[in-house]
C-alpha cells in the first residue's frame, strides 16, 4: 500500500471511478499513515477522521450509483488559513475564534468536485515566514530531511503530500507560500494568476497579493485541482517549441544562487534544449524599487492580519515584531505600492516580448534548517527570507502565474527545484511545459525514503 499513498490525486480519482479502489480504503490508508507518521513531521493541525470516513462512504455510494465527478472520493488536505465549515481557522496562532459557519469557496468547490476533506495543515503565525514553526504548534519538518523546513507558509500542506499523507493539498501564496514549500519538498506548486481562483469570503487577502492553489505530486494532479477550484477552464495545450529565458540575476541584495541552486537551473535549461525549446539567458528587469513595494505590501499585510487575531500577547516575540513593523507602515503607502503594480508588471513582463516562459531558481541556497531563526528579530528574519527565496514574491505583486517544479536530487538525495514564470493567462503554457519536464525526469517516482 505505500506505493498507493504516493500515486497522486489524478491516479486516485481514476482508480476510484473505475471501481478498482474505494474512497473508504484510500481514506483509511491516509488516516493510518497520519497516525503513524505525522508525529515525526507535524503536518496536520487537526485530522477530521470521522468526518472524512463519512464523506468517503458517501463518495463510494455515489460511485456505485454511477455518479462521476472529477475528484470523487479523493482525500485532500486544507491549509489552516482556509475555512472548513464547523472548524476553527487559527492562522498558526494561539487564540480562540469561533468555528467557521461555512467553507471557503475553494473548499466548497473541492467538495462539489467530490473531494474528501482529511484535515487542516499547519502554517506559521499569520503566514508570515517561509518556514512553518510556532510556539503554539511546534515545528513542521521536511520528510526528505527532518532537520530542514518544508517551507512556508503552506509547509504543513507540502509535508503532508510529500510524505504520502494525502492525495494532494490546497495552499495559499502571498509571496511564494505555495511555491516555496513545493520546492522544499519535491512537489509541483502552482500560483495561479490573480483572480483566477476565488478568495471568498476573503476580499483581496494579504493586500491583494495572496491566491489559492494546489500542491501536488504530479502536473496532472495540479491540473485536476486547478480545474476544480478556478473560475473557468484552464486549458493545457501542447507546448510546441517555446522560447525560454533563463534569468538568475537579482536586485542588489548581496546574494546570488549557490552552485547547487544554479546547477538545478542549468540542468533544467539543458533538458529543455533536448526537448526542442530555444533556451537563452535574459535577465528580468527587477528595477530598484520593485522589491520595496513587494515588501511594503507583504509586511503591511502581516500587520493587518495581526489586528484580526485575538490574544496578540500570545504571539511569539518574532511575530509580535513583524506585526509592529507591518502596522508601522502607513496604509496609504501599501495602497500606493499596490497601485504601482500595473506599471511594475509592464516593466517585468517586457521580457515576454522575446520569450514565452522565464526559468529562474527558487532559492539561493538549500532550504533552511529548522529553528534557524529561533533567536532572530523580526527584521533579521524578514531580511533572511528575502535573501534565501528572493525570486517568488514579485510575481504576487504583479499577478501573473508562476509555478515551482522539481529539478532532480542532490548527491545526498535532497530535492532541487526551479521556478517557471509565464505571462498573463499563461497557466496552461506553464503546466504543459512542466508536464514535459515531469515526463523526462519522472519525479513522481522519487519519494522520501523514510516515509516510503
Amino acid at each position: 500500500m505505500p506505493e498507493l499513498a504516493f500515486a497522486g490525486a489524478a491516479r486516485h480519482a481514476s482508480l476510484i471511478a473505475a471501481g478498482e479502489l474505494t474512497s473508504r480504503a484510500l481514506t483509511e490508508l491516509f488516516l493510518e499513515r497520519i497516525a503513524r507518521l505525522d508525529p515525526q513531521l507535524n503536518a496536520f493541525r487537526i485530522v477530521l477522521r470521522e468526518q472524512a470516513l463519512a464523506e468517503a462512504d458517501t463518495a463510494d455510494a455515489r460511485v456505485a450509483a454511477g455518479e462521476r465527478r472529477p475528484l470523487l472520493g479523493v482525500p485532500i488536505a486544507i491549509k489552516d488559513d482556509i475555512h472548513v465549515a464547523g472548524q476553527t481557522t487559527l492562522y498558526g496562532c494561539d487564540w480562540d475564534p469561533p468555528a467557521q459557519p461555512a467553507d471557503s469557496e475553494v473548499v466548497r468547490r473541492l467538495r462539489a468536485a467530490g473531494a474528501v476533506i482529511l484535515g487542516k495543515t499547519h502554517v506559521p503565525e499569520m503566514m508570515a515566514t517561509g518556514f512553518t514553526e510556532s510556539p503554539t504548534f511546534g515545528v513542521t519538518r521536511n520528510p526528505w530531511d527532518p532537520r530542514r523546513t518544508p517551507g512556508g507558509s503552506s509547509g504543513g500542506s507540502a509535508a503532508a503530500v510529500a510524505a504520502g499523507l494525502a492525495s494532494a493539498a490546497l495552499g495559499s501564496d502571498g509571496a511564494g507560500s505555495i511555491r516555496i514549500p513545493a520546492a522544499c519538498c519535491g512537489l509541483v506548486g502552482v500560483k495561479p494568476q490573480r483572480g483566477r481562483v476565488p478568495s471568498a469570503p476573503d476580499v483581496d487577502p494579504h493586500r491583494g497579493m495572496a491566491v489559492f492553489g494546489p500542491l501536488t505530486r504530479t502536473v496532472a494532479d495540479a491540473v485536476l485541482l486547478l480545474d476544480a477550484i478556478a473560475d473557468g477552464d484552464v486549458p493545457v495545450p501542447e507546448p510546441g517549441a517555446l522560447r525560454v529565458a533563463v534569468s538568475v540575476g537579482l536586485p542588489p541584495l548581496g546574494v546570488k544562487p549557490d552552485a547547487e541552486q544554479r546547477g538545478a537551473v542549468e540542468s533544467t535549461a539543458a533538458l529543455l534544449r533536448t526537448l526542442g525549446h530555444a533556451v537563452g539567458e535574459r535577465e528580468l528587469d527587477w528595477g530598484l524599487t520593485l522589491g520595496n513595494r513587494v515588501l511594503t505590501r507583504f509586511v503591511r499585510g502581516v500587520g493587518d492580519m495581526s489586528l484580526t487575531i485575538g490574544h496578540p500577547e500570545r504571539l511569539s516575540r518574532r511575530a509580535r515584531g513583524m506585526a509592529r513593523l507591518g502596522r508601522a507602515i502607513p496604509s496609504r503607502f501599501a495602497d500606493a505600492a499596490g497601485a504601482a503594480a500595473a506599471d511594475d508588471a509592464t516593466r517585468l513582463n517586457a521580457i515576454f516580448e522575446e520569450c514565452d516562459v522565464v526559468l529562474t531558481p527558487m532559492f539561493t541556497r538549500r532550504p533552511l534548517r529548522v529553528r534557524e531563526y529561533d533567536r532572530a528579530s523580526a527584521a533579521r528574519t524578514l531580511a533572511g527570507q528575502v535573501r534565501w527565496a528572493p525570486y517568488a514574491g514579485a510575481f504576487n505583486h504583479t499577478g501573473q502565474p508562476a509555478l515551482s517544479v522539481p529539478a532532480g536530487l542532490t548527491g545526498d538525495g535532497f530535492p532541487l527545484a526551479v521556478q517557471l514564470v509565464g505571462p498573463p493567462d499563461g497557466e496552461g503554457r506553464l503546466l504543459a511545459l512542466a508536464g514535459q519536464l515531469e515526463a523526462a525526469r519522472s519525479w513522481p517516482e522519487q519519494v522520501p525514503g523514510a516515509f516510503a
